[in-house]
């Protein structure tokens, strides 16, 4: 498989080439306004390259312009997009991606507003129509702590039955603490300016679903 990553903006953009894989190709293009986003994600990757314990082998095709997403799609440079940045235009970016005929991992929240919602419905129906994936990138229902939830919740002699839960009591609470900082490969997150703006990055609870509600359904409700 051959990876693009589209404006990339959030170190999650940077954390899926960590390692490599034995069936995804060394070279990688990228698509962005050339900018501090596009810098900090690139020192990721070098990093990740000049490690002294197994590093990485990755070789960056960067393409950099105001007309990148113009260029992105004429030239489908990939089989799999990444999209993990600023969260205003992610939807138009992942329509865009599906559109292209390409199979789509993109970063929490894929939408911040009704009218993104909207826009991702028709990616998603857009997506089975070209037979391509359109994926969260976020892993948590298949981390092994949230297996584990989810199969001792099914167990009544070690979780008992979930109760009836009310707005004053209810059933189920979950809290998620997101720190501005925080360590990530052993290095500290530089919060980009847009970050600290909801008409960008999107209200907290938009923003950490998939850490709270998500969860909830798939470990109390399976299926």
């Amino acid at each position: 498989m051959k990876l693009t990553i589209l404006a990339p903006g959030h170190f999650h953009a940077a954390l899926l080439q960590k390692t490599m894989y034995p069936n995804v190709d060394p070279t990688v293009h990228v698509y962005a306004e050339a900018g501090s986003d596009l810098d900090d994600y690139l020192r990721k990757v070098a990093g990740y390259n000049t490690r002294a314990e197994n590093p990485t082998t990755w070789r960056m095709e960067v393409h950099a312009g105001a007309d990148f997403l113009d260029r992105f799609s004429a030239e489908r440079a990939g089989d799999v997009v990444v999209i993990a940045g600023n969260n205003r235009r992610k939807a138009e970016y992942v329509t865009r991606a599906v559109a292209a005929g390409m199979h789509v991992l993109a970063d929490k929240p894929m939408a911040i507003d009704q009218p993104g919602f909207e826009s991702l419905r028709k990616a998603f129906a857009d997506a089975k129509a070209r037979g391509v994936l359109l994926y969260d990138i976020m892993t948590e229902r298949h981390e092994i702590t949230t297996i584990l939830q989810k199969v001792f919740s099914r167990m009544p002699t070690i979780f008992g039955a979930l109760l009836q839960g009310s707005e004053r009591e209810p059933a189920v609470v979950k809290e998620s603490v997101h720190h501005f900082s925080k360590l990530v490969s052993g290095a500290p997150v530089k919060r980009p300016a847009w970050f600290f703006d909801v008409a960008q990055q999107g209200e907290g609870l938009v923003d950490i679903t998939t850490h709270l509600v998500d969860l909830v359904a798939v470990g109390m409700f399976p299926g």
